[in-house]
């Protein structure tokens, strides 16, 4: 009787549970986007912003392999705990694991059966979710799983029967991308070994500590290779028989990751730590809840969500010390990370992070502020506290003036300016001969032309932080040091070229010509390169002679053959004439239109990107991931809005595809509406802000973070 009563309560609390689980986010997230193409995206498991990346690194070292996984290769040669997601360089793959059956050759794997550290994957039978990986390994036949928290991982392989099964630890992996300069494993026991790896490749002096613990004693344990490079914990196992592993790293010490894996993983209950991962995921992934027009724009929405939480990293123990640039242990009392690619991020990741992640953002610059203090400059792409150098101009600086414009909390205005006055002030990489000729000489310096203008956009998100601080002469100077640009515009040509010491245009002239070995400009060509002044609009079109030059020379950009001479860098992709979606330089041009008074044309420009470019499929990204830009790119533009103006603290208004947004910010949470929302109806025929008519072309981040409702009628005509 008690039992038929409780039946109803029962199988509601099911249905319940049911549609709780529907309505989660993490659903909608598909890992795989960009794992082929040249999107050079991370396939694995991770927490948002984790130290931990860990998954399977194949066998290729080539470019399309810059994450360790592409949809074109199944062979697997480890499961690394650190990646690179979307980058166009390759380095990471620390304290790579292969679970065997049998001796292997201890090298890190050549595809020739009985030989090396490899299997293939069985991809169809592989499992992608937010925050937990899967996939059985042919050679061995081994199911491998693993999830993760921020410092540790935790594997789960379910083995055969055999007296030969063993796990490696495999400290040479790093291929062509970097190389093992000094290796250690010890044992601790019958369960626990340690180690560390210091190698030298993008990063030059990178060094990471790890402890694991095994769930079972192993058998024996055994080093391999020269310089303890490979470690063997042999074990016997029954068939379908469950070995777990958990794994910390640590940028410290060994100690540090000791602590990691007590404090993050005490217990041996993966399913435990792999719901806890995806509650992660789903708490980032609520910060913009939206309604779209179909599921496919859900899906590529919260996978570009993921992608754009994947980095900075973590990086620093749980006690708060780090590694600095100085290669000194430092302590912070907040968050410290790494994987700053700024290049790419200052345009639309970094933004997108000031509106979801504020807390994060305070910490992100502070880690910055930190590196200039350590090493004399801001970062321009830090990676496992070595600066790289590379790419072109200072991209730290509009990253910190964003700060400060848009007052985050937890810095330091008058220190966070102090930064970038000490970066500007640097002679290195082309800064003093700017400062002498008042451009960069493009017979005194290569890629002169990219080094200038991203100098000249440092120096417009200057200026506005000298105003934010209320320091009038430097933002007058950085206001004029901005216009730099102007120097290099040839009024004949109407391009922006390669000037030399004497004054006169670089001869022969090609705008469709572009080189990655020896170039005025980087990764682009005249025509990508005439675009890159998005805080002086107003100015560029003076040099074209009027906005009306201005705006026809740039509806030609879109109609001029896509050819792209010369040797040019593979990350000029996602042509469309010669806008390049697929590479950063172009990122902001569609919304230049709204700037000269044509909106309607960003909207047209706007809704052919998205819908042609990104894509709920392997190749589902016109280039480079590049460590989130691309997804904050999509993010940012379907919900109607872009920041162009470095550190200009508005968001320029485009053709939003959502039919609903809900963002949470300081204030609350900021709601955009679409009305009459369609295919066909791309144009903001209105707009209202809390129900009241509102004519500007933009929206400040001052009213985003108040928490208002901002509204957009569509049509089908402009």
């Amino acid at each position: 009787m008690r039992i038929s009563r409780l039946l109803p309560v029962i199988i509601l609390l099911i249905v319940a549970c049911t549609q709780k689980e529907s309505d989660k986010l993490t659903q909608y997230v598909n890992p795989l986007i960009g794992s082929g193409g040249h999107g050079h995206v991370f396939v694995g498991a991770h927490v948002p912003f984790g130290m931990v990346q860990v998954g399977p690194t194949s066998l290729p070292q080539e470019w399309d392999w810059c994450s360790g996984y592409h949809q074109s290769d199944s062979s697997v040669i480890g499961f690394s705990h650190t990646h690179l997601n979307g980058t166009g360089i390759g380095d990471l793959f620390d304290v790579t694991v292969m679970p065997v059956v049998g001796e292997v050759e201890y090298t890190r794997g050549y595809k020739k059966e009985g030989s090396g550290l490899w299997s293939y994957a069985d991809r169809s039978r592989e499992i992608t979710e937010a925050g937990y990986y899967s996939v059985p390994l042919t050679r061995y036949g081994i199911k491998a799983e693993m999830t993760a928290t921020e410092r540790t991982a935790m594997h789960r392989y379910t083995f055969p029967c055999s007296k030969e099964a063993a796990i490696i630890i495999d400290l040479e992996n790093g291929g062509c991308w970097d190389r093992t300069t000094e290796a250690r494993i010890f044992t601790e026991g019958d369960r626990r070994i340690a180690g560390w790896r210091y190698s030298r490749g993008w990063a030059n002096n990178q060094r990471v500590y790890f402890v694991a613990e095994f769930s079972k004693p192993f058998v024996s344990f055994s080093k391999h290779g020269n310089n303890d490079m490979y470690g063997r914990a042999a074990f016997e196992t029954e068939q379908g028989e469950i070995i777990l592993m958990k794994v910390a790293i640590s940028p410290v010490s060994v100690e540090g990751a000791k602590k990691a894996l007590a404090t993050e993983a005490p217990q041996w209950n993966f399913d435990k730590i792999v719901k806890k991962a995806k509650e992660a995921w789903e708490r980032e992934l609520t910060k913009i809840k939206v309604t779209c027009r179909n599921e496919e724009e859900k899906v590529i929405f919260y996978t570009a969500m993921y992608h754009a939480m994947t980095a900075p990293a973590l990086f620093c123990d749980v006690d708060g010390n780090y590694r600095g640039a100085d290669d000194k242990i430092h302590h912070a009392t907040h968050n410290t990370y790494t994987i700053f690619s700024l290049w790419d991020t200052y345009r639309a990741k970094m933004p997108l992070m000031s509106i979801i992640q504020p807390e994060r953002m305070s910490h992100f610059v502070s880690t910055m502020l930190n590196i200039c203090d350590e090493q004399g400059r801001l970062p321009v792409w830090h990676l496992w506290g070595c600066e790289t150098n590379c790419m072109v101009g200072d991209p730290g600086i509009p990253v910190v003036a964003d700060a400060i414009v848009k007052k985050i909390k937890g810095i330091d205005p008058a220190k966070a300016f102090e930064a970038i006055e000490k970066s500007v002030a640097h002679s290195s990489r082309g800064r003093d001969l700017r400062r002498e000729h008042g451009y960069i000489p493009c017979d005194l310096f290569n890629e002169s032309v990219a080094y200038d203008m991203e100098y000249a956009i440092a120096d417009g998100a200057a200026s506005l932080a000298a105003l934010a601080i209320g320091d009038t002469v430097a933002a007058n100077r950085y206001t004029e040091s901005s216009h730099s640009y102007r120097k290099l515009f040839d009024p004949a040509s109407r391009f922006i070229r390669g000037r030399t010491q004497k004054g006169d245009f670089r001869e022969p002239f090609n705008p469709y010509y572009s080189t990655h070995r020896n170039d005025d400009y980087c990764e682009g060509n005249a025509w990508q390169y005439t675009w890159l002044v998005p805080h002086d609009v107003e100015g560029l079109a003076e040099c074209f002679g009027g906005r009306e030059a201005m705006i026809s020379k740039l509806d030609s950009l879109f109609s001029v053959p896509s050819t792209i001479e010369g040797d040019p860098s593979p990350d000029i992709s996602g042509l469309i004439g010669q806008f390049a979606h697929g590479n950063e330089p172009s990122h902001h041009i569609l919304y230049m239109y709204n700037m000269l008074g044509e909106p309607h044309k960003t909207a047209e420009r706007v809704r052919e990107v998205l819908s042609t470019q990104y894509h709920n499929a392997p190749d589902g990204l016109s280039g480079n991931e590049d460590v989130g830009q691309m997804s904050a790119w999509y993010i940012l533009s379907s919900l109607g809005l872009y920041q162009v103006e470095p550190a200009g603290g508005r968001y320029r208004f485009g053709s939003p595809t959502v039919e609903r947004a809900e963002i949470e910010v300081d204030g609350g949470i900021f709601t955009i509406e679409t009305i009459n929302n369609s295919e066909k109806n791309i144009y903001i025929k209105n707009v209202w802000l809390n129900g009241k008519k509102y004519t500007l072309p933009y929206i400040n981040h001052s009213d985003l973070k108040a928490g208002n409702t901002l509204t957009f009628e569509m049509s089908d005509k402009y």
